[in-house]
């Protein structure tokens, strides 16, 4: 059961953008009419690798255009974009894209990302779905204690949404916040913990040790800790989010993936790549700034949107 449901003209707008690269003037590529040739594949091949697919996933789509039509089964650019928005939904592998819950006591949910990736607005946004759409009792963490503009815009949101904050001065040790926040979501009977961390470089060690050592702590607190690990990755950065998602998923086994900012400049085509090059499902993506402005992931509805097709 999904947590909500949202009308796909909202996500249609959101990917725009996308869909625009992929068809700048419709006219020139998806033409009812349009026959099929070797000039239309490497059109095609060019907008999908801008749109940041991946350059293997690009292939695939362009050798099943191309060879159903050496077949003589698709003749028309009509029937091209109808094969390639059948390979797309198959390229996203049947998973379990609900958040997971603990089975009594507090679930608590860990979320990590770079600075800069949306990750203080991603949390928002979840606690708010889990809050008003879920009815649930929500705390969070703010153990992102080194950037006091991260402590302070958390409980910005936490007092506008009207959630519970846990925090210490700026500073202070990270997994002692995320501790004191497990005694407290246990002892007062909250049903979410959501423990946000310190932005961090993928690309530095000891910083990458200390979101273990967070994940370690809540570990010990609470049965079953972290339920969930979310990664928040900035989709207008394109295939960079796929290394990012690969080692924070070597050190704190990523359960799923928040992807930001698919508004404004984003190539929507990155949730294609995340599918096909990780192992781990795309659970929600974020449209707006508003705490309302989160879907959560269906990648049928997801491909009808970045086509401009399908119905709300």
């Amino acid at each position: 059961m999904a947590f909500f449901s949202k009308t796909l003209d909202k996500l249609k707008g959101a990917l725009k953008k996308t869909w625009q690269v992929l068809n700048t003037d419709v006219g020139t590529l998806f033409i009812p009419g349009r026959q099929i040739d070797e000039a239309f594949l490497a059109e095609m091949e060019e907008r999908f690798i801008r749109a940041d697919m991946g350059v293997r996933n690009v292939e695939r789509l362009v050798t099943s255009v191309r060879d159903r039509w050496r077949l003589g089964k698709i003749r028309n650019a009509d029937e091209a974009r109808e094969v390639v928005r059948q390979e797309l939904t198959s390229f996203f592998p049947v998973a379990d894209r609900e958040l997971k819950r603990a089975a009594s006591g507090p679930t608590v949910i860990l979320v990590a990302g770079i600075n800069g990736a949306g990750k203080t607005t991603s949390i928002a946004k979840l606690a708010w779905i889990l809050k008003n759409q879920m009815n649930k009792k929500v705390m969070v963490a703010a153990s992102d204690t080194f950037r006091a503009a991260a402590v302070d815009q958390l409980t910005i949101w936490a007092e506008r949404i009207g959630v519970e904050i846990v925090k210490h001065k700026m500073g202070a040790d990270p997994a002692a916040v995320a501790y004191d926040a497990c005694e407290a979501a246990k002892a007062r009977g909250f049903d979410v913990l959501i423990v946000d961390t310190a932005g961090r470089l993928h690309t530095q060690d000891h910083l990458m040790r200390e979101l273990v050592k967070i994940r370690d702590v809540v570990a010990k607190r609470v049965d079953g800790a972290p339920h969930e690990v979310l990664l928040v990755l900035d989709a207008t950065t394109g295939q960079n989010a796929i290394q990012q998602a690969k080692m924070f998923g070597q050190a704190i086994r990523v359960s799923g993936i928040f992807l930001a900012k698919l508004d404004g400049t984003a190539k929507g085509g990155v949730a294609v790549a995340i599918a096909q090059q990780l192992n781990i499902p795309v659970k929600f993506i974020g449209l707006g700034e508003t705490p309302e402005d989160i879907e959560t992931f269906d990648p049928q509805r997801f491909v009808d949107a970045l086509f401009g097709t399908g119905a709300a």
